[in-house]
């Protein structure tokens, strides 16, 4: 099962993709991780994205592109993955599709700008571990303090809400017209992302016909 999940920041991928991964036991493949485990690592590709990043400059997609193919290449994958963080433009799409990697289901979580923008200010991210929370919808056992390492709980500067707006214009014109790109593909599907988070999983297993 390959997927990648579509939606506005703070529609809840993340959380998602964790819930799917367990679900259909396959990896979630986060291109930020993978470029900063390149970059340790110092493959050849790593070596390109470090020499972008250490002159401030945005890794190009072929770079991008290229360090996702390595990682998803590798056994772990054999069985599908679910990407996260890419293809965030249209040019990231067709990139994709040129290297072969074919994606057997494209999940949009649709919701609403106003909802995001509430959800996202009350969202809380370990400082250690990356483990996302919320204050209403998913909060910690303990407050401020991770469930899963007990790494202190903070505030993203991506969450602020001036930022939030900044990003929902970003993902509106650079990232939703994959939407249309993959529905001629045949393969996105759509699921209400205003719902609890099992109920939203549920619907996205159900979509994708993974339902067990």
């Amino acid at each position: 099962m390959k997927l990648i999940l579509l939606g506005a920041p703070g529609a809840g991928k993340g959380t998602q993709a964790e819930l799917l991964a367990q679900r259909l036991n396959i990896p979630t493949i986060s291109t930020g991780n993978i470029l900063r485990e390149a970059i340790k690592a110092g493959t050849e590709v790593g070596l390109k994205a470090k020499a972008y990043t250490d002159s401030g400059q945005l890794v190009p997609d072929e770079v991008i592109i290229g360090i996702v193919s390595e990682r998803l290449a590798q056994d772990d994958c054999a069985g599908g993955f679910i990407l996260d963080g890419v293809p965030r433009t249209i040019p990231q799409a067709e990139a994709l599709e040129a290297a072969g990697i074919g994606l057997d289901w494209v999940v949009s979580i649709e919701i609403a700008d106003e909802i995001i923008e509430q959800r996202m200010t009350g969202r809380r991210v370990c400082s250690s571990c990356g483990s996302s929370y919320h204050i209403q919808a998913n909060p910690p056992k303990t407050q401020g303090v991770c469930d899963v390492c007990g790494g202190e709980l903070v505030i993203r500067k991506d969450d602020a809400p001036e930022t939030v707006k900044n990003r929902l214009e970003v993902y509106h014109s650079q990232t939703e017209p994959l939407k249309d790109f993959y529905e001629k593909l045949g393969n996105l599907v759509k699921v209400d992302g205003n719902q609890p988070i099992e109920a939203c999983c549920e619907a996205i297993l159900t979509a994708i016909g993974a339902h067990q």
